[in-house]
């Protein structure tokens, strides 16, 4: 059997190495390579090269897939001083990858010669254990923890769909939540609105809602604002600068709205309703080219064929089913990973458990984000979803 240092003699000759002043020419080049960093931890935390991502050696082979899916994509791979890139980088030639070379010197050679390095932002160890699962994933790990601890999202509503959303939210890290309500518990809530219990009755939902997610996870910010959402107060609330809208609104007026106000800040809409067995789910988000609440929904429909909740009734399960895929079309929005729903509306009967799905188009001639927009400013929603004509 060969010897650790013959063994790595040998893959030098099999594999390209290059030194660091050819890998920062290639790093400022057009059609930059994949820069990996295959050093520990406590290596990572002490310094990387910019523009680096973080995959330890052992985890190599199992995560590269996620961070490079096309074979073809050149990539440096690169450690401390250039002997487990060479292993490292040999592994990935052997997984089909095309364009692999091994940083010699790693690390401490470019730290060495001056070049720009930065010192990452990591989490404390409480941090690190509460989020484990998370730092597992590749599309998540450490960055994107701190991504969703950097994100700001604001719910509207914290009954039904805001519940099972607000949970998750915080449960993930979503550094600040804002919670728009200005509805009290009530007995007859507690079948489905699982942020709140029955000794919070009679208690304003925002600020049962901040305590049930601040005891859930201290990181949170949560701001309640105890009141319904209007044309008068919108903009003082998005003045806060959200990320992301998670819409749980059981009313018209609200969902335009929010609609409207979310297309001319440029903020993603995810949004979701419930009746009974079934719910709808989608993602409105024109900023990348997709639809919005009035392109699927030019005019409300009349009241008698749009019943609420506390008319028709609801099944206790399903808002915790749609409300958990709205956290999820959330983080995703936050991560930046993923595809969201915008431009598809997910439907869901419980009944038969089924979910289904129905392309959406941005409609040009839309009033609010088409072509020649006819609404630019905020209008009398009531008024408007009464069906007679509103005043722009």
């Amino acid at each position: 059997m060969p010897s650790y240092r013959e063994l790595l003699a040998q893959l030098r000759s099999e594999i390209e190495e290059v030194d660091v002043v050819r890998a920062r020419e290639l790093l400022a080049a057009d059609g930059r390579p994949l820069l990996v960093d295959i050093r520990e931890l406590d290596e990572w935390s002490e310094g990387r090269i910019p523009g680096a991502i973080h995959i330890p050696r052992g985890n190599l082979e199992s995560r590269i897939e996620a961070a490079a899916p096309d074979k073809s994509q050149p990539i440096v791979v690169y450690c401390a001083q250039g002997n487990r890139s060479v292993f490292g980088a040999k592994s990935l030639e052997e997984l089909g990858y095309e364009n692999v070379v091994s940083l010699a010197g790693g690390y401490v050679d470019w730290k060495r010669s001056g070049f720009d390095t930065e010192l990452p932002r990591s989490l404390d160890g409480a941090k690190r254990q509460r989020y484990s699962r998370h730092l597992l994933i590749p599309e998540v790990g450490e960055e994107g923890q701190m991504k969703l601890l950097d994100s700001r999202v604001l719910l509207l509503g914290a009954g039904g769909l805001g519940s099972p959303a607000a949970l998750y939210l915080a449960a993930a890290g979503v550094g600040r939540l804002g919670i728009v309500d200005d509805d009290k518990v009530d007995a007859s809530n507690l079948q489905r609105q699982v942020l709140h219990s029955t000794s919070r009755l009679g208690e304003w939902k925002a600020e049962s809602a901040k305590r049930t997610l601040q005891e859930l996870n201290p990181d949170v910010d949560v701001v309640p604002y105890r009141e319904r959402l209007t044309s008068e107060n919108a903009e003082r609330i998005l003045a806060d600068g959200w990320d992301v809208i998670v819409d749980g609104a059981d009313n018209f007026p609200t969902r335009y709205l929010i609609n409207d106000a979310s297309v001319w800040h440029g903020i993603p809409l995810v949004h979701g309703s419930i009746y009974r067995f079934e719910g709808q789910l989608t993602v409105f988000d024109t900023k990348a080219g997709g639809p919005c609440y009035r392109c699927l929904f030019p005019q409300p429909p009349p009241p008698e064929l749009a019943p609420s909740c506390a008319e028709g009734g609801v099944l206790g399960v399903l808002p915790g089913i749609v409300g958990s895929l709205q956290a999820s079309e959330a983080l995703k929005l936050c991560l930046g990973v993923g595809e969201s729903l915008s431009g598809r509306l997910l439907l869901f009967d419980a009944l038969a458990t089924e979910f289904s799905e129905v392309k959406l188009r941005k409609d040009p001639a839309c009033p609010v984000c088409g072509d020649n927009p006819t609404i630019t400013e905020y209008v009398d929603y009531v008024e408007f979803c009464s069906g007679r004509p509103a005043q722009v």
